[in-house]
């Protein structure tokens, strides 16, 4: 084994000389590091505190058309679809056509950016298509200073009637009401309204182009356990059976093993299959017995199906009842017509099921480390929160121009998801700039700081209309991920963070996100007391999932929220999800397996300078201080007691030490961390080369290359968290978690103090009989310190 591995790490160094870098050469690392930045924010004006004190404000003239009366006589040959256009300048926004009737209606709101308006008076024309061609039916002439402003919460402004004014030589009738004043994104209104930058796109695209809030469905883990099954009809009653259950919930399906039971047709499996459902309940479980009769061939001896609705809600660990089912049989019989029908009809075999819907679980749909939520499903079992999360959507700069196929134009139409807990959030598409600025602000209830927030940017790739958008996707342009446990409570951190992404091409800076973030404790009782909690519900210890189920869990649960959030309106598609979940991010990747190996030694360099500067006592290259340490060692020879508390009062100084040094900034993508400055490109073919591989070569080369990726994948994840694990003990000391230092650091001086006081004779009993203690006294759930550790920070917030 240590043979075959000095031979590949020989091969990849041999690779390694061999294989160039990419061509195109990295970006100066300037451009990788994170800026602060210092908007003109409301909560740095003093005495100004708002609902979007955390985002630039920005005014806009606010135009509502309501409706209108009397346009004209119903009796008129003529076919009329009346409409409205709003003119400002240069710039004309339209209505929808209505029908032919005197009192259309359409209560829409236009949004012109105050920046963007160059004259000082609004027109609002009154338009009709009819069989001789549109036509105008009169119009009103506004002064825009005339506008008055509405600040929230205010109520809105109510509309009026205005008497249309004549044009030309029209014929003039009836009366338009409609509202006008000036607002800033804080209005009701401002994410229904018709944005002056989305004039170009279609009426069916626009609703593309909204701010929206999405709730993810409340997730349940769906567990069927099969026992057994009776009275099995045969049709081959000569031959021994080899029966197995199909168990399908919506797109998935899941089989047991095959049954070999003495008896024949009483087979039993005692076999846990389990699922991923979601409020409202809409697919059934459906379950077949079949016996294996071949090769890739499979005879049905019954089904039966099951509403999920029905099931028990299991909230903790206790067993569920089994449940006799009867099982139904297909049946061909000759219809009215003469053709042959086929049914389903109940029979005398049974199946016996132990069928639950478990609320205890958190349906993971993020890697634990970047997950942004750790709440059971029923919400008896969630505790208080603790604080509350604002996050302000400033702006975004350099972002590259990307090819429209259905337009044929270079250009970015930019929008912003951010996902944290159940809630999901959209800004507003920007279209058509490089710059975008949305200004947007957006509210969470933090029940665990310890979870990271993720923020991606997209380009709309659906603005044309669904007839011109079959089969197209929004692209990625970049993400970032902030963990709120490393941000000071109750400051507002202002930075613009790099859009780092990693293509075939190589490493690519997408552009800057400009973000305000704060964190604001309301119990720091509570926030405090988070740290000695186990991460998931307890559920997850006392009835723990296995690695491959929770794998296949979190894989149905990406598919599920993508489907739900993909049917609202407007959808946030498949691609956006899958994203922002990191769905795909488990392939195999030398590059991250290197990063991983070089993680795991500088968290080992702790121990490597303590081994130096062993050497240097032993070199007596500086006397005094070997004599200083021989003195040392020679009193806690003396003197037992004092080892341990010197230990911990050592490990206080050094916690102090490190205090000065803190981070002072949210972590954010770092390339250097990640090894992706300088990638040959065979590493980036292989890595962006999906599972199986698309390698031309024999069938035997690539079972095999797959097989050595699957492994590789494996020993990558290994690595990653052992990585992991040892810069949490880095954490205890470094302040990346302030509150968690500044616990560690306070217990270590208690502990000091306590253990230079009773004797280390107790201590050491204390330790035998709590490490030997009996089984009955022993909790599933892991312990306090345990608790503690895992919640500390690591550096996976900062991997690409």
């Amino acid at each position: 084994m240590f043979d075959a591995l000095k031979g590949a790490i020989l091969m990849n160094q041999t690779m390694k000389k061999q294989n160039q870098p990419v061509n195109q050469p990295p970006p100066p690392m300037d451009d990788f590091t994170l800026k602060v930045t210092s908007p003109n924010i409301h909560s740095k004006k003093k005495g100004i505190v708002g609902a979007f004190d955390l985002v630039e404000s920005m005014e806009f003239l606010y135009i509502r058309i309501v409706k209108a009366k009397e346009l004209f006589i119903p009796t008129d040959d003529l076919r009329y679809d009346p409409y409205v256009e709003v003119r400002i300048g240069n710039y004309m926004a339209l209505t929808k056509h209505g029908e032919k009737i005197p009192n259309p209606e359409w209560n829409q709101v236009f949004a012109f950016s105050k920046d963007r308006i160059h004259t000082a008076f609004i027109e609002i024309l009154m338009k009709s298509k009819s069989s001789k061609g549109d036509g105008v039916m009169g119009r009103i002439v506004l002064d825009m200073n005339e506008a008055p402003k509405r600040a929230p919460p205010d109520s809105p402004l109510a509309p009026q009637w205005y008497k249309l004014d004549g044009w030309g030589e029209a014929h003039v009738m009836g009366e338009l009401m409609l509202a006008v004043w000036m607002g800033t994104q804080a209005d009701e209104v401002f994410t229904e309204a018709w944005h002056l930058d989305a004039v170009g796109v279609t009426y069916d695209g626009i609703v593309n182009t909204k701010s929206k809030v999405y709730m993810s469905p409340k997730l349940w883990y769906l567990r069927v356990n099969v026992v057994q099954a009776q009275n099995l009809e045969m049709k081959d009653k000569n031959r021994r059976p080899d029966v197995f259950v199909k168990a399908v919930f919506g797109e998935t399906v899941a089989k047991t093993k095959i049954s070999f039971c003495r008896n024949n047709l009483s087979p039993m499996w005692n076999e846990d299959l389990m699922f991923v459902a979601a409020e409202p309940f809409e697919n059934v479980l459906v379950l077949t017995v079949e016996d294996k009769v071949g090769n890739n061939k499979e005879e049905v001896i019954g089904r039966c199906v099951i509403h999920v609705g029905t099931l028990e809600r299991r909230l903790i660990g206790k067993s569920v009842d089994s449940r006799w089912f009867t099982l139904e049989k297909l049946v061909v019989t000759p219809g009215a017509d003469g053709k042959k029908k086929t049914d389903w009809v109940p029979c005398n075999s049974k199946i016996q099921l132990r069928a639950s819907l478990d609320g205890g679980y958190h349906v993971l749909d993020e890697f634990t480390h970047h997950s942004s939520d750790m709440r059971p499903t029923v919400r008896q079992l969630w505790k208080q929160e603790i604080g509350v999360l604002e996050l302000g959507i400033l702006n975004a700069t350099g972002l590259p121009p990307i090819m429209k196929k259905n337009e044929g134009q270079e250009r970015t139409d930019a929008y912003c998801v951010a996902k944290y807990g159940q809630k999901w959030v959209r800004t507003r598409t920007i279209i058509d700039s490089f710059s975008p600025q949305w200004n947007e602000q957006y509210t969470w209830l933090v029940y665990d700081h310890c979870t990271v927030i993720t923020v991606g940017v997209f380009n709309n790739c659906h603005l044309q209309g669904p007839e011109n958008n079959k089969n197209v996707q929004d692209l990625r342009i970049g993400k970032i991920r902030i963990r709120l446990s490393t941000l000071q409570t109750d400051r507002i951190y202002t930075h613009s963070y790099p859009l780092l992404v990693l293509q075939p091409q190589g490493l690519m800076k997408m552009g800057e996100l400009q973000l305000s973030i704060r964190f604001t404790c309301s119990s720091l009782q509570n926030l405090l007391q988070i740290y000695t909690s186990p991460i998931l519900p307890i559920m997850h210890y006392s009835h723990p999932l296995s690695l491959y189920q929770q794998e296949n869990l979190r894989h149905q649960a990406t598919q599920l929220l993508s489907s739900r959030l993909g049917r609202s309106e407007p959808p946030l598609r498949k691609e956006v999800v899958e994203y922002m979940l990191d769905y795909d991010s488990r392939t195999w990747s030398k590059r991250r397996t290197t990063t991983n190996c070089q993680r795991i030694k500088a968290a080992l360099s702790g121990l490597e300078r303590a081994m130096q500067f062993l050497e240097i006592i032993r070199s007596w290259k500086n006397p005094f201080i070997t004599i200083l340490v021989h003195l040392f060692l020679l009193f806690l020879i003396f003197f037992p007691s004092y080892i341990f508390s010197s230990i911990c009062l050592n490990l206080s100084v050094i916690g102090i030490w490190n205090y000065s040094t803190r981070p002072r900034n949210p972590p954010h993508m770092d390339p250097v961390l990640s090894n992706a400055l300088k990638v040959a490109s065979e590493d980036l073919e292989e890595e962006f080369d999906r599972i199986p591989t698309t390698c031309k070569n024999n069938e035997t080369l690539k079972f095999r290359y797959n097989r050595l990726r699957t492994i590789a994948g494996q020993v990558q994840i290994l690595l990653g968290d052992l990585a992991t694990q040892l810069e949490r003990l880095q954490a205890l000391l470094n302040w990346r978690d302030p509150r968690a230092t500044a616990l560690f650091v306070c217990f270590c001086i208690v502990s000091g103090v306590l253990l230079a006081i009773v004797p280390i004779r107790w201590v050491f009993i204390g330790l035998l009989f709590y490490i030997l203690r009996p089984p009955s006294f022993r909790s599933k759930v892991p312990s306090m310190p345990l608790n503690f550790l895992r919640r500390l920070p690591a550096k996976t917030d900062s991997l690409l």
